[in-house]
C-alpha cells in the first residue's frame, strides 16, 4: 500500500506509514446525517402504514368466515364472565 503523501511503499496490515506517520487507515466515504436518517424512517413508518391500512382493507373483504373479528361468547367464555350460557 503506497502513502498518499510521501509514496513510501507500505504493508496492507500497517495502520501508519513507517516513513512520515500519516494515517493510512480508510475514511468511510459517506457519513449519514440526521435528514438521511430522517427521511429514510419516515419513509419506512409510511410504508408500514400503508400496508396496515391496505391489510385491514383486504381482510375485511374476505368471505365467511375469515371476515370474523368478533368472537361469539360461547367459543370463548373466559371473554365475557359477566353473561352466563344458558343450559
Amino acid at each position: 500500500m503506497k502513502c498518499p503523501d510521501c509514496a513510501t511503499e507500505n504493508r496492507a496490515s500497517v495502520r501508519f506509514c513507517k516513513k512520515c506517520g500519516k494515517d493510512l487507515t480508510a475514511v468511510p466515504i459517506w457519513f449519514p446525517d440526521l435528514k438521511w436518517h430522517l427521511k429514510t424512517l419516515s419513509i419506512i413508518y409510511l410504508a408500514l402504514i400503508a400496508l396496515y391500512f391496505s391489510l385491514g382493507t383486504f381482510l375485511k373483504k374476505l368471505p365467511p368466515p375469515y371476515d370474523q373479528r368478533i368472537l361469539p361468547a360461547e367459543t370463548t367464555p373466559w371473554l365475557y364472565p359477566h353473561k352466563i350460557p344458558q343450559p
